[in-house]
């Protein structure tokens, strides 16, 4: 599995090492992942802001932002993941591979990461930058040219002020599943419309956004 991940990732590790370590999941105990999961988090950011400089010349620093959130989100890092079947290369605990720990989008994005880091400390930068383009290339092009897409969180926001009416309030409703595998739910509060409607995610992060754009839904339907 090792070696069709390479090929699939079009590199093949001097140190294979850093790649088993990136192929471990904290449930599997130690030796896992989480440090490279750090470190691949930034080498994933710079490389896609790097690109997206390139590549809009006119945008601002908010609209960039936004762009590169939609590129390194955890949806968009698990979709990437499962087309490099990097699931099936995962190294799991009982537990966590008994719950379809292996396509969870947090432990495949969390993973993807960690690979991302392991190319960095096998050869440096550039080839990892190139590695990371390399995968994350359709993304890339699905960016249409000259639209700025806002998360579902801004759009909301900018919903309500346009009407005069307060901003949502989030509230964490609960929280459930182990510390490496956490899950949230999240309601969104729109007061002055009577509406509530809830989120779920890896993070609170993202259980807020999918609130917010279920919040945006009820609204431009009704």
């Amino acid at each position: 599995m090792v070696a069709s991940l390479e090929n699939k990732i079009g590199y093949q590790f001097s140190d294979p090492s850093l790649l088993e370590s990136a192929l471990r999941h904290r449930s599997i105990g130690s030796r896992h992942n989480e440090r490279l999961e750090f470190l691949g988090d930034s080498v994933l950011g710079l490389a896609v802001s790097e690109a997206l400089f390139e590549r809009y010349p006119q945008a601002s620093e908010g609209e960039l932002t936004h762009l590169r959130a939609r590129l390194v989100r955890q949806p968009t890092l698990a979709s990437v993941a499962r087309r490099i079947d990097l699931g099936r290369a995962l190294k799991l605990g009982p537990s966590a591979g008994r719950s379809g720990g292996s396509d969870r989008a947090s432990i495949l994005a969390d993973a993807l990461e960690a690979v991302i880091a392991a190319v960095f400390l096998d050869t440096g930068f550039q080839r990892a930058k190139g590695v990371t383009l390399s995968l994350f290339a359709a993304e890339i092009a699905g960016l249409e040219d000259g639209v700025i897409e806002k998360d579902p969180k801004t759009q909301l926001q900018e919903l309500l002020q346009a009407t005069g009416s307060k901003p949502p309030d989030y509230e964490v409703t609960s929280t459930s599943g182990q510390p490496h595998e956490r899950e949230f739910v999240v309601d969104c509060r729109i007061q002055s419309h009577g509406l509530v409607t809830t989120g779920q995610g890896g993070s609170r992060k993202v259980a807020e956004q999918e609130a917010a754009a279920r919040a945006l839904c009820e609204l431009q339907e009704g």
